[in-house]
């Protein structure tokens, strides 16, 4: 019996994956419920599984978009196919090799679907690339690495054996271009960034925040804090704590719009944004008005951890009712955060530099940060964001005032 393996309907609003990558390939024998690929949808990658044994046959290849529901692959459970072999110990290795492989002592890499269009298109020999996937096999990062390679001597003038006249002389240049396809991530995050600027009246007020309590704060708390949660003290826990107090007074900056409708939530879903390999993604921290200091940092780093393996669920990343973003990591000194629509706000953290102040009648040097706050006008009023911006710089000049919550 043949058994079609479809892609399953893996959440609300998502109608396409990406096939990211192959872990079994045509010809395999798979076990009932065995990973045999993973699918990359807008929000996150997935692993797909075998329903029933047998003979494994891919019918799509790497980075190919397919739709809900489009059949995949197919398993013959009739066949046995072959098993994939362990891959072999290195005193066992001149036994496995051919009689070539012995003299050269080189492993043949075999590319994916995916890395070996690249090399053809490029030119580039598969015996030449070294692959760092799963038993030497090349994948398509490593074809990318290595086209690149190929590009850049391509560039690079040859010395010749002979000086040339310079008066008669013309030096061409090659210049390599590549074209690579948008992955589902990256076009959903183009899709959510024009909604954000076509679909809000997005408006950004800026501050300045005195660092120097809350750093003399993390200094003196930092190992004692550690010692009994077991995570660090960040900045983030301050600005995020520090937001959703400020929320108390202006409710309007943790809500949305539905149709004619301001929805209001009493609660605050804190979505954070995190960097990954694939692109920019925002887990989402529960209820975080309620969590103390350590709750919040130890939930944030389980969660960025997960979004940069790529374990990350869907809904971990939805849901939420504001987002803070910090481009301070990256060296940012100042910018304007885009709405994660259809959220109402978005808070900018950036970097921290020593900047001269005025205090007590004389010119000092401060550790200082710039805030931002970009929102959305038809729900937030200037009065309303310039206001929540001033509660959250307090909060953070007066850390103490924060942690008890007066």
């Amino acid at each position: 019996m043949k058994v079609e393996v479809k892609v399953p309907a893996v959440g609300e609003s998502i109608t396409e994956v990406t096939i990211y990558k192959w872990l079994k390939q045509s010809g395999d024998f798979v076990d009932a419920d065995e990973i045999i690929c993973e699918v990359e949808t807008d929000k996150a990658t997935l692993e797909l599984t075998s329903e029933k044994s047998g003979e494994l046959t891919c019918k799509v290849e790497e980075g190919a978009t397919c739709s809900i529901g489009d059949i995949i692959a197919v398993v013959d459970t009739e066949k046995q196919g072959k098993k994939a072999a362990a891959p072999a110990s290195d005193d066992k290795k001149d036994e496995t090799a051919s009689a070539s492989e012995k003299h050269t002592n080189k492993v043949v890499a075999h590319p994916s679907p995916a890395a070996k269009k690249i090399l053809d298109e490029k030119g580039v020999a598969a015996a030449d690339v070294k692959g760092t996937g799963k038993d030497g096999r090349i994948t398509k990062e490593d074809a990318l690495m290595a086209t690149q390679k190929v590009v850049t001597n391509i560039q690079k003038p040859k010395p010749e054996s002979q000086p040339q006249p310079t008066s008669t002389t013309t030096q061409s240049t090659e210049r390599g271009t590549r074209r690579e396809k948008m992955t589902t991530l990256r076009k959903t995050i183009a899709k959510k960034l024009l909604a954000a600027k076509h679909e809000t009246a997005m408006l950004t007020t800026f501050n300045e925040v005195d660092m120097t309590n809350v750093i003399a704060a993390r200094k003196q708390y930092k190992e004692i804090f550690k010692e009994k949660y077991g995570v660090g003290l960040g900045f983030m826990s301050f600005f995020t704590k520090a937001a959703a107090i400020a929320m108390k007074e202006f409710p309007a900056v943790n809500a949305s719009i539905d149709g004619e409708y301001i929805v209001y939530h009493d609660y605050v879903d804190m979505g954070v944004a995190v960097s990954t390999p694939k692109g920019l993604v925002v887990p989402v921290v529960r209820n975080l008005e309620s969590l103390g200091f350590h709750e919040v940092e130890s939930e944030i780093i389980r969660l960025a951890k997960k979004a940069r393996d790529g374990k990350i669920s869907i809904a971990e990343m939805t849901g939420g009712t504001f987002t803070v973003t910090n481009g301070g990591v990256f060296g940012s000194m100042m910018s304007t955060p885009l709405i994660n629509y259809p959220q109402a706000a978005i808070l900018g953290m950036h970097n921290i530099v020593e900047r001269p102040m005025g205090v007590d009648g004389q010119i000092v040097l401060r550790p200082c940060m710039y805030i931002a706050l970009s929102y959305d006008h038809r729900i937030i009023d200037g009065r309303e964001s310039v206001g929540f911006l001033r509660t959250v710089k307090e909060l953070i000049e007066n850390p103490i005032r924060m942690m008890l919550e007066v």
